[in-house]
């Protein structure tokens, strides 16, 4: 393999990785990205296969400990309540994620301020909105604009139909009063710039067969690689290397698909492998300058975990809800209770968000591989035929507050394929988590009788879904202080001033929303401050 010095070394062909690489093209610097996963063409997705619900709980399952390919690493989840999933590829999660789309808000950025609670980060929403905006053109995301829950802004694309679900859903939320609006999405509502509009098959965590997501494979990469952009798959980086003179990167060490270990030289090195990936190259890269990992003299890599715990009520209607007819997890949402208010027992807020129904053999399987398959004999037959055809259903979506305790480690005895020591996760819920929960899944309750539902399904316990590890942010924070933060405000190590991290590790707050925009955004900010300090980057 040849390993001459790059400018601009990029780990990760994720979301973050793609978006960062996008925005310095203009740079005509030379670029290498390594990804430790494949590149699957989106004719070897499942989603095309007649049996390609199994394959959710296997080969493409979203839990790398389930699928337990060679390009995965395992992770330990014995000490949390809810495992992280992933997706190692060309693409990322991009490729199994569900592209709900909605924005961080306003007050997500400044909990401290508002509420006396985490930190506010080095940037806000302002700073960020022209990166949004730019990102959500790159993509192609459909949606309805003037939510009144946001400062205005507007979509090439109008929102993906809601459906019955979604229509009876928001007649729920009319009669309590309660705002509602149509989820922004990463799915084309319409042929866009080459791609195909959705199909409604359902099937967006199996690869989308017709390119509508927009998942970094089919819109960033196609892009990168005509630009000369070199990415290298089946490459495992190990441990980032540091100078002893200069204290700066000078590239990393990583295993090949010779299975050979290489050195990759590299001026500026960008680390783009999630909130469970970076934190776990950090640590494992330890010299007689980071005896605690590399960028982590403040202790501060691989703490402050954050997730968003989910809980969820369902409704069982009288009419058919036709809720697996469409993309899974969009159609509308509720931020209703999102900011906090005093009359309350808890600080921030949640989301309630409506997913749509599973497909029947992944329904009568225990959903998305969070539940109990459903029992055989009849009870199976009269859930199938009088239960499940009509559903419609409320997630909450909790905001996690960041929590020292909460983090990732080096396990010390599981590995990887390579050797490489597995992240191990520590977490538990938050009290101020456990009552908004709590208040979400009344709130939940409240919003599907007044729907129109005849029976509520949920659980009695406070448990929350163990397979809700989709967003992992926070363990590797922004922040001003390198006394309690691993990066600047621009995404920068504090520590090695050619490191930079554009993942959801640099997240300070969780907000209660999926994160995949906002991480996009913040990679296309980390970018345009790389370009604009060009000249005086290492000082």
């Amino acid at each position: 393999m040849q390993n001459d010095p790059v400018d601009v070394l990029v780990v990760g062909a994720g979301a973050s990785g793609a978006a960062v690489l996008w925005s310095l093209l203009e740079t005509r610097m030379k670029f290498l990205c390594l990804e430790q996963g494949l590149r699957i063409s989106d004719m070897d997705f499942p989603s095309r296969d007649a049996d390609y619900e199994l394959a959710r709980y296997g080969r493409f399952s979203c839990d790398p400990n389930v699928r337990g390919l060679k390009q995965d690493y395992p992770i330990n989840s014995d000490e949390s309540c809810i495992t992280p999933v992933n997706w190692n590829g060309v693409g990322g999660s991009t490729i199994n994620f569900l592209a709900h789309w909605p924005r961080m808000k306003p007050s997500d950025f400044r909990t401290a301020t508002l509420d006396g609670v985490a930190e506010d980060w080095p940037v806000d929403y302002a700073r960020l909105e022209p990166f949004y905006e730019m990102n959500d053109r790159n993509v192609g995301v459909s949606g309805l604009g003037g939510n009144p829950a946001y400062p205005n802004y507007a979509l090439d694309l109008p929102p993906i139909p809601i459906g019955k679900l979604g229509q009876t859903l928001a007649n729920g939320f009319n009669r309590m009063g309660w705002h509602w609006w149509p989820s922004d999405v990463a799915i084309l509502s319409q042929d866009h710039e080459g791609r195909q509009k959705c199909v409604n098959a359902g099937t967006c965590d199996l690869g989308c067969a017709a390119g509508a997501k927009g998942g970094a494979n089919f819109t960033y990469w196609p892009i990168l690689e005509n630009a000369g952009v070199e990415l290298r798959t089946e490459c495992r980086v190990r441990e980032i290397l540091v100078d002893k003179g200069t204290g700066l990167a000078t590239g990393v060490l990583y295993h090949g698909p010779d299975g050979r270990v290489h050195e990759q030289r590299a001026e500026l090195v960008i680390m783009a492998c999630n909130g469970v990936g970076t934190p776990r190259l950090l640590l494992n890269s330890r010299s007689g300058m980071f005896p605690e990992g590399v960028a982590n003299r403040s202790g501060m890599v691989g703490r402050n975990l954050m997730f968003h715990p989910l809980t969820g009520v369902s409704g069982v209607f009288d009419e058919p809800m036709k809720g697996h007819e469409g993309p899974m997890a969009c159609s509308i949402l509720s931020q209703e209770f999102y900011e906090t208010d005093p009359d309350r027992n808890f600080v921030r807020g949640y989301g309630l968000h409506s997913g749509r129904s599973t497909t029947p053999m992944t329904f009568a399987l225990g959903g998305y591989g969070i539940d109990d398959p459903i029992p055989w004999g009849n009870q199976h037959r009269f859930i199938m035929d009088d239960i499940y055809p009509y559903l419609a259903g409320l997630t909450v979506v909790t905001e996690d507050l960041p929590e020292g305790h909460n983090r990732v480690t080096l396990d010390p005895v599981l590995t990887d394929s390579d050797g490489i020591p597995a992240p191990k996760i520590s977490y538990r819920l938050g009290e101020n988590t456990k009552r908004m929960l709590e208040h979400g899944k009344e709130r939940a309750k409240e919003v599907l009788l007044a729907a129109g539902a005849r029976k509520l399904l949920f659980k009695d316990d406070n448990t929350v879904w163990w397979r809700a590890g989709w967003h992992q942010m926070g363990t590797c924070r922004m922040g001003h202080d390198p006394r309690n933060s691993v990066v600047d405000g621009w995404g920068r190590c504090h520590d090695v001033k050619n490191l930079f991290i554009v993942d959801g590790s640099i997240f300070v707050t969780s907000g209660a929303v999926n994160p995949t925009s906002t991480i996009q955004a913040l990679a296309l900010y980390v970018g345009e401050c790389i370009k604009d300090n060009i000249y005086n980057l290492f000082e």
